[in-house]
């Protein structure tokens, strides 16, 4: 039953061609042969009915109604022919002896010489043949789609796993300056807007850093309370006769110290973008992903180079902060004294020295300064940053790890340029692939234009 099946499988195959071999001395009607055959081709196409035993027939039979189709007809032509028999073989007649004597079988028969050109294992062959050559040909256009397909995804196959590296030096410095490039182009291209992530840069400028100063606690800082204790310690053993300067420095300065938060707060998470955008540039770019060691390499200097680049931007940020504390812009404050004397309200009695409505007007104007000072920061954190950060990453990123390419020797390049053993039998099995199919498009190639 195993065997029927297996049989059967292989029988169903469209490219099978199918003998239903019959003994002339059985009933073709009854024949396993021509039953399964019909089973698995209903349409006769690839079925060749071959009739066996033809000398072994009573005398005075013949099975002309089968060879003609008049008994059982078949899409293609019944065959005839005559077997070596087990004496035969146990004589050892050879093929070429056993075939003689078959023709001369069917050209001495009185019943079947009238039809002994299109009988016998020779005419089989034959025809068998010429019915391959004829599928062959019908197929031949799909066959070379097919290969030529093949050939062109192994081709685009073998571009994405890159050519085999060089052995010298020369080359391979080349070699890696050309895959550094490469990377090079892909993470100025996600941040210039041709790839996505550079976009998240922004966001930290227009949603982070002001979300950041407004949960500032200058209301806790700028508390009656808070005020009044600063202002208070400011004065010492003396009131102020004034204006409390001191005082109000000591609430500019400490609330402006705030903003030193933020500030780094917006370096690292740039500097968080700018690694993840370095990540994925490394796996973005295709010619890399044959040489893991020089993925890592590349990965380590520019991580490092990041981290300079931020060490040079949280400085230049917390200086832009310290600049603010360093300085304070003198016209404000007498602006607020010009518009307080307008009103009538600078000459303050001993008794409005400590009053709640003069240290409340002290938290105000210093709250409005804060205010001021926002604003400026909010535009400059972001330029430092950028110019830091940046503007640094896209020009010299990998400035150091050309420098120590240089200095490199051999052995060291190629280290750099190990492959990964999978990658490399991949790329020879595709090799291989690719050289029968192109070997196959030429034969293919050279039957059609024979023909």
């Amino acid at each position: 039953m195993n065997l029927l099946i297996t049989c059967i499988f292989f029988l169903m195959q469209p490219n099978c061609l199918i003998l239903a071999i019959t003994p002339a001395n059985q009933d073709v009607a009854t024949s396993d042969a021509v039953k399964v055959a019909r089973q698995v081709d209903p349409s006769g196409e690839r079925t060749f009915g071959v009739l066996t035993k033809l000398d072994l027939m009573d005398k005075g039979t013949n099975a002309l109604d089968v060879l003609e189709g008049r008994s059982y007809r078949l899409r293609n032509p019944w065959v005839g022919i005559v077997n070596r028999s087990q004496a035969d073989i146990n004589k050892k007649v050879d093929m070429i002896s056993a075939r003689q004597r078959e023709c001369e079988f069917f050209a001495t028969s009185p019943d079947y010489a009238h039809i002994a050109s299109r009988m016998g294992s020779e005419y089989l062959a034959k025809l068998l043949s010429k019915h391959l050559e004829s599928v062959i040909r019908a197929r031949i256009p799909g066959i070379a789609f097919l290969i030529n397909r093949t050939i062109n995804e192994l081709e685009a196959e073998m571009a994405l796993l890159g050519r085999p590296v060089a052995v010298d030096a020369g080359a391979q410095l080349y070699t890696i300056l050309g895959l550094c490039r490469n990377f090079e182009r892909v993470f100025k291209e996600h941040l210039d807007g041709g790839r996505p992530g550079g976009d998240q840069i922004y966001m930290v400028f227009d949603h982070q850093l002001p979300a950041a100063f407004r949960k500032l606690p200058m209301d806790r800082h700028l508390s009656l309370q808070n005020v009044r204790k600063v202002i208070s310690e400011s004065d010492g053993y003396q009131p102020h006769l004034i204006a409390p300067e001191q005082g109000y420095r000591r609430l500019v300065e400490s609330s402006l110290n705030y903003f030193k938060g933020p500030a780094q707060a917006s370096v690292e998470a740039v500097h968080f973008v700018l690694k993840e955008l370095v990540r994925k540039s490394i796996a973005q770019t295709q010619e890399l992903k044959q040489f893991p060691t020089l993925q890592a390499e590349i990965a380590a200097a520019a991580n490092e180079a990041l981290e300079r680049f931020r060490e040079d931007s949280k400085k230049t940020a917390l200086r832009l902060v310290e600049m603010e504390s360093s300085y304070l812009t003198v016209d404000f404050f007498r602006k607020q004294i010009y518009e307080a004397d307008k009103g009538g309200n600078l000459a303050l009695s001993p008794g409005d020295v400590y009053s709640e409505g003069h240290f409340q007007r002290i938290g105000s104007n210093v709250l409005s300064y804060v205010g001021m000072v926002s604003k400026t920061l909010r535009n400059t954190i972001p330029k430092a940053v950028v110019h830091c950060q940046v503007r640094e990453a896209k020009r010299s990123l990998l400035d150091r790890f050309f420098t120590q390419l240089g200095t490199k020797e051999a052995r060291e390049l190629a280290h750099l340029l190990n492959e990964d053993s999978s990658l490399m039998e991949r790329r020879q099995q595709c090799a291989r692939r690719l050289e029968l199919y192109k070997s196959a498009r030429d034969e293919i190639d050279a039957v059609c234009w024979s023909a």
